[in-house]
This record gives C-alpha cells, sequence and structure tokens, in this order.
C-alpha cells in the first residue's frame, strides 16, 4: 500500500475517533445511535472499521451524525 493511502486512512481514523472522544462515546454507544438511525452493525465490526481507517464515506458520515456532529474542522 503506498504511504499516501495509509496517511489518508490514519486522518480519517483520527477525525472519527476525536469525534467519538470529543462526546465521550463509546464504541457501544455508538452501535446504539446508529441503530437508532437504522444501521446495524456490532461492536467487534465497528471497532475494527475504525481501528483499520478503511470504511466509507457513508459510514463515516453515518456516524457522525449519529453521535450528534453537525460540522467537521478538518
Amino acid at each position: 500500500m503506498p504511504v499516501k493511502e495509509k496517511e489518508w486512512e490514519d486522518r480519517v481514523k483520527g477525525l472519527l475517533k476525536a469525534e467519538l472522544k470529543r462526546r465521550g462515546v463509546t464504541y457501544a454507544d455508538l452501535v446504539g445511535k446508529l441503530a437508532d438511525i437504522g444501521v446495524m452493525d456490532s461492536e467487534p465490526n465497528i471497532r475494527n472499521k475504525i481501528s483499520r481507517g478503511k470504511f466509507t464515506a457513508v459510514f463515516l458520515v453515518q456516524c457522525l451524525m449519529a453521535i450528534g456532529t453537525e460540522t467537521v474542522r478538518l
């Protein structure tokens, strides 16, 4: 994998993890909040997706909306 790709994955992963931490949302909480908006996934799957930093833009936006993020600073 090119270094650039890994850097992007790390950046996106860091962005999502920072938003979760800022709001005090655990992975278990995130599972419930995603379920509230109709997105069904397990805690281990979510933990792995975020840990790898490989997830779709759709998943990122679903997570951000589920935890109440209205703006993102890049």
